[in-house]
């Protein structure tokens, strides 16, 4: 490192001088130049001590022997202490300024509270007070350079702030990515999932369709829109007793309206695009989707399919311009089989537990046992197969008894799905049109990150709609992230959770220069971490400009100083 001077004068002749910290590094055979600090505003005072610092290296790496472990003399003046983290949130950061997501978001204050927020998300999860504490922790100051403090207060007030701005940010994230492609995005991932709630004044929560099985929670419904590769391009959210049909609409004017999409191939699960929300497609929109086996059943009765379809590879057949293409899954037809199995030996384990009990109770109820039997069946969803009775040997002893006819009639379709879609056969053959549903399955991993112990969608500390909103949001955004610090670091043995574990250790080191100047000194990493970086693409440079704001909670706030 070396301290670079320059004077450049201007169009009208006024002359400045650029005082720059610098330093040499080599890059593909090489030597290149970049600026750490910039030096304009240090006194005098701070500028020669650094200078004599760097000389009192120098000369130090020239009287020692190289495989010495001699610590350099610094000048009494100049202190060296323990900073913050830094190596995990450099990283974060810089994949998301990658990924497009700095840009979109903005560089005034508001922004760098959303551009933490994402990053806390990433870096250990839990509530805004959390985030503020962990800022001390890391180099947030350093890192996004805050101008000014901030508390818990801050960050609950910047999510409305998200909300508010959610859809320019998600539109200029589209465009970003959409310049990197050589042809824009025609194909679109679409799913719902919901998220229970432990409270009850949240104004987005109802009882709905729980799909976590929390009977008795309230829940929001959260709608995620991906493109073909299964990066999400939006996020929704709804009122928990939303059903998935609705959701649609939504999406499509987004498409259409907001991304101004004219060709687009909307994928989406079954159940959610019924005749009600396909009417909603616009001219220039297709659909892929797969239909329930009530609506498989209606097609065989009508003659459109036939069960002699359904076979391992895939089989096509059209109707009034509507492509259904069938496969029976052999694998999933053995997992159904064996879950039926197991619900039967459930429910055999249990009768012989009543009948243990009715023989050797005498004024034990036959009709409690049937009531807590049959109670069984109807849980395990069996009942239409499954019978249960008393013996005609014994009035205290029951059996059951099993439909073979039925239980052939619900076998049929074991395994057996059907695609539907209006897509043309010039623009996509069977296969490509199976190969697109089974992406949604990028869509339902993004669910998986953002709700477990990943991102932590819940528990949602806000109650405001405008603030869950926001919080849905930030969970999004980190989701991208990670994404991506996961294809980065696919090859190697370690999980995103890990990687920035071992980043985290990453400590800089605070060189404190008389006049109350210091910058921050970045040490090499250990060879994990160089491995990390090296994976990832960061590099780090060897000093960073220190920032001295310190944040503090709001409890801490209101303490007299």
């Amino acid at each position: 490192m070396y301290i670079a001077r320059a004077l450049w004068t201007n169009k009208v002749g006024k002359t400045y001088e650029s005082i720059w910290l610098r330093e040499s590094y080599w890059e593909n055979g090489k030597v290149k130049t970049r600026n750490l600090l910039n030096l304009k505003k240090w006194s005098i005072e701070s500028i020669n001590a650094l200078q004599t610092a760097l000389d009192a290296n120098k000369a130090n790496k020239k009287c020692v022997p190289d495989n010495s472990n001699a610590i350099p003399v610094l000048p009494q003046n100049i202190s060296i202490v323990q900073g913050l983290s830094i190596g995990a949130l450099f990283t974060v950061f810089q994949i998301a300024e990658r990924l497009g997501i700095i840009q979109a978001l903005g560089s005034n204050f508001q922004a760098k509270l959303a551009i933490w927020q994402i990053c806390a998300r990433v870096l250990e999860q839990g509530s805004r007070l959390s985030a503020a504490r962990m800022a001390n922790l890391h180099a947030a100051s350093s890192v996004l350079q805050f101008d000014q403090s901030f508390s818990e207060n801050d960050l609950y007030d910047n999510l409305a702030w998200l909300d508010q701005n959610q859809a320019k940010i998600e539109d200029k994230l589209f465009m970003l990515r959409r310049k990197h492609k050589d042809a824009p995005p025609n194909l679109f991932l679409y799913d719902v999932t919901s998220s229970y709630l432990e409270g009850e004044k949240n104004d987005l929560a109802q009882f709905g369709y729980n799909r976590d099985k929390k009977k008795g929670k309230l829940q929001i419904v959260v709608g995620l829109l991906c493109d073909n590769s299964g990066v999400p391009v939006s996020i929704e959210v709804f009122e928990g007793n939303t059903q998935d049909p609705k959701t649609v609409l939504s999406q499509i004017t987004k498409l259409s309206k907001r991304f101004s999409c004219e060709k687009v191939t909307f994928v989406g699960d079954r159940g959610m695009l019924k005749s009600t929300s396909l009417a909603d497609l616009e001219e220039g929109f297709t659909y892929i989707t797969a239909i329930t086996h009530p609506q498989i059943d209606t097609l065989i009765k009508a003659g459109v399919l036939q069960i002699g379809l359904f076979d391992q590879n895939l089989c096509e057949v059209e109707n009034e311009g509507i492509r259904y293409i069938c496969r029976r899954n052999p694998i999933r037809a053995s997992e159904i089989q064996r879950t039926r199995l197991a619900k039967l030996a459930n429910v055999m384990k249990l009768l012989e537990q009543q009948n243990t009990y009715l023989g050797e109770h005498p004024r034990a109820q036959v009709k409690t046992a049937l009531s807590l039997i049959w109670a069984k069946i109807e849980k395990l969803k069996i009942e239409q197969w499954l019978s249960i009775s008393v013996t005609q040997e014994n009035a205290r002893r029951l059996q059951i008894t099993v439909d073979e006819e039925k239980l052939s009639e619900v076998k049929r379709l074991d395994g057996c799905y059907v695609l539907k879609t209006d897509v043309s056969k010039e623009l996509s053959d069977k296969e490509e049109i199976h190969g697109r549903y089974k992406d949604l399955s990028l869509v339902e991993r993004a669910f998986r990150t953002c709700k477990t112990v990943a991102l932590e969608l819940r528990p949602i500390h806000v109650r405001l709609s405008t603030s869950t909103r926001g919080h849905v949001f930030v969970v999004m955004l980190a989701y991208m992230v990670i994404q991506e610090l996961n294809r980065l670091w696919k090859e190697m043995d370690v999980t995103v959770g890990e990687g920035l574990s071992h980043l985290a250790t990453l400590v800089e080191t605070r060189v404190k220069l008389p006049g109350g100047v210091s910058f921050s000194r970045i040490p090499e990493p250990t060879e994990q971490n160089k491995a990390l970086l090296k994976a990832a693409g960061i590099k780090l440079p060897s000093c960073l400009e220190h920032n001295e704001t310190i944040i503090r909670t709001y409890k801490h706030k209101k303490k007299p100083s």
